[in-house]
């Protein structure tokens, strides 16, 4: 539920392309994250910080496209978010030494030390991918092809990414990580 609310302003981007062009569809994405900040605020009573960054980073780029004229601000707008959020794995583990990743999930899981670098790094690749190939296809392609590319190109690379995370993943669980997504499991069956 959570990967359809995070796409919920792409897919309506998508959609306002599709129709009305892309100053349309810049808008509407602005104005669906904003609803997406203000709904996590009601809610959850807090805001989560990529959700925060993103509406940031859409404000400025979306911002300069529709004051500007000039689609370019939002064609790079999913490259800078991507290579922040590159940029916050790495450094974080660098710097802060504070694995991203690890403190994200390993309330559900548990990973070797080494597992959990070698898992931040990849995300942080990835991420940085993303945002290369982003601009490849923004500047290389149609218009039309780079909003197509927005959200099923990217949606599928990291479907993609996450299918393979846990196959490999899946040889680094411990008993313990196996009988809890049991237990897990016997547990919503006996409530349904």
């Amino acid at each position: 539920m959570k990967f359809l609310f995070d796409l919920f302003p792409v897919i309506l981007f998508f959609v306002a392309f599709k129709f009305f062009g892309i100053y349309t569809a810049t808008a509407v994405a602005m104005v669906a994250t904003v609803a997406q900040i203000i709904y996590s605020k009601i809610r959850h009573g807090k805001i989560d910080k990529m959700l925060l960054i993103s509406g940031v980073i859409i404000t400025i780029f979306g911002g300069a496209t529709l004051l500007l004229k000039d689609p370019t601000f939002i064609q790079w707008k999913p490259t800078v978010l991507y290579w922040l959020f590159s940029a916050s794995l790495v450094g974080g583990q660098l710097i802060f030494k504070k694995n991203i990743i690890r403190n994200m999930m390993e309330a559900q899981i548990s990973l070797p030390d080494n597992i959990w670098s070698k898992l931040n790094l990849a995300w942080a690749t990835l991420f940085l991918a993303l945002g290369f190939l982003n601009l490849y296809v923004a500047f290389n392609y149609t218009q039309d092809a780079w909003v197509n590319f927005k959200l099923f190109g990217v949606t599928g690379i990291m479907f993609v990414f996450i299918i393979l995370q846990t196959l490999i993943l899946s040889k680094h669980l411990t008993p313990e990580d196996v009988k809890s997504d049991d237990n897990n499991a016997d547990a919503k069956g006996d409530s349904q």
